[in-house]
């Protein structure tokens, strides 16, 4: 069943949406173009154009990711992308999500007679080729943190190395997070080690947002709150929109 996100949005998130399409709008007719992106990739697949934005909400299914209680990261990482899939095509972008209801997807391209021991790996390599064949312009990965230290907050950025604009698109997010989130967070982007699969491996422009710490009390209340979820797909809406205005541009 589609994972269909419930857009209650308050005040707050409405002064995000208006930053978003101020972004979009305003930009667009200074350049002579309607509101709503026409950047790269415009390829066509079947007639039908390539998403600008591939959203992967992380783990699902029989895997949890990080838990706190009854507190699952698989199911605030699915909410947290519904409602910035929701976003996207509220302002015209197309996107596209990895997965829209609590699976893995281990078997999207059906490889193999028999997952058993395999399902983990194969889940990476499926979201990984997801990405890779979509021509999208970016790469989302969606994600929770946990840490031992109960006082690690804030969310922070992860990037490919493997493409400038990776870097790029990861600066941005991480700049409105601390501007419009929360200022106190002092968090710096982070280059992708080896022990991100996806983002070692992807060809296309790929940042994975942590988008907080449910091992912080305070965090994880907000986090588990439909308002704040919102903030942040607001929040990663906005900035990744103004990545897609950047790369426009040619900066």
């Amino acid at each position: 069943m589609k994972y269909i996100p419930r857009l209650v949005l308050n005040y707050t998130v409405y002064a995000f949406l208006f930053m978003g399409a101020a972004v979009l709008a305003g930009r667009a007719a200074l350049n002579g173009r309607p509101a709503g992106i026409d950047a790269a990739p415009t390829a066509e697949v079947n007639g039908t154009p390539p998403p600008q934005i591939v959203i992967d909400p992380g783990h699902g299914g029989e895997d949890g990711g990080a838990a706190v209680g009854d507190t699952l990261e698989k199911d605030l990482n699915l909410q947290v992308a519904g409602c910035l899939a929701d976003l996207y095509d509220l302002f015209g972008i197309r996107s596209e999500m990895t997965r829209t209801d609590d699976c893995m997807l281990y078997d999207r391209f059906d490889d193999l007679e028999d997952y058993r021991g395999k399902k983990k790996s194969y889940d990476l390599r499926s979201r990984l080729r997801i990405a890779e064949e979509s021509g999208a312009a970016l790469y989302v990965g969606v994600h929770m943190n946990k840490f031992p230290k109960e006082s690690s907050k804030g969310l922070q950025v992860y990037y490919s190395p493997n493409t400038d604009e990776s870097a790029q698109s990861a600066r941005i997010i991480q700049s409105y997070a601390k501007k419009y989130l929360d200022p106190a967070n002092e968090r710096e982007t982070k280059q992708a080690t080896s022990s991100i699969y996806i983002l070692k491996r992807i060809t296309v422009p790929a940042v994975l947002v942590e988008c907080g710490f449910l091992s912080n009390p305070e965090e994880r209340a907000l986090l588990e709150t439909a308002e704040y979820r919102q903030k942040v797909a607001a929040v990663l809406f906005a900035s990744t929109a103004e990545y897609l205005n950047e790369i426009q541009k040619g900066r």
